[in-house]
């Protein structure tokens, strides 16, 4: 199959896929006299498990490495075991920072319940506070790094 099929059959856009190719996530697949990639059934599945793998917000590191062990049938699968493990942590601690931003969004909207001039926006207002006070976080933690280094 070209490019384009390849691309309809995985609902992946073309550039997607000559990128993972560069990265060498898809093998280099064969060419015509024309030069046109030919795809074959191979390529499209492994195309399905890097998406599939990606939705899961695994990185390209991470895929990479479960391609390596799923390249090598006969070997220990304990490095994917450790890869998952430390994915689940990875998305544990997502959502913890998730549900903290959250409650910040939900704490910053109750402080505007109706539409009003803008300059009395609460919302308004207190982003400008937060943003202010991390502003001010940011120097003082570049005033300490800079003293404890010099």
């Amino acid at each position: 199959m070209k490019i384009g099929e390849l691309s309809a059959a995985s609902a992946t856009a073309v550039e997607t896929i000559r990128y993972y190719e560069r990265e060498g996530l898809l093998p280099a697949p064969a060419r015509t006299q024309g030069n046109f990639r030919v795809y074959e059934t191979r390529h499209l599945e492994r195309l399905q498990f890097i998406r599939y793998c990606r939705g899961l917000d695994m990185s390209l590191d991470e895929v990479r490495i479960l391609l390596k062990v799923k390249d090598a049938p006969h070997e220990s699968c304990g490095d994917v075991n450790l890869l998952l493990d430390e994915h689940i942590e990875h998305v544990t601690q997502r959502i913890r920072e998730l549900r903290a931003l959250e409650k910040a969004l939900k704490s910053l909207r109750e402080r505007c319940g109706d539409a009003r001039p803008s300059d009395q926006c609460g919302i308004l207002s207190g982003l400008s506070d937060a943003s202010r006070e991390a502003t001010a976080a940011k120097a003082v933690s570049k005033h300490l790094r800079s003293v404890h280094s010099g």
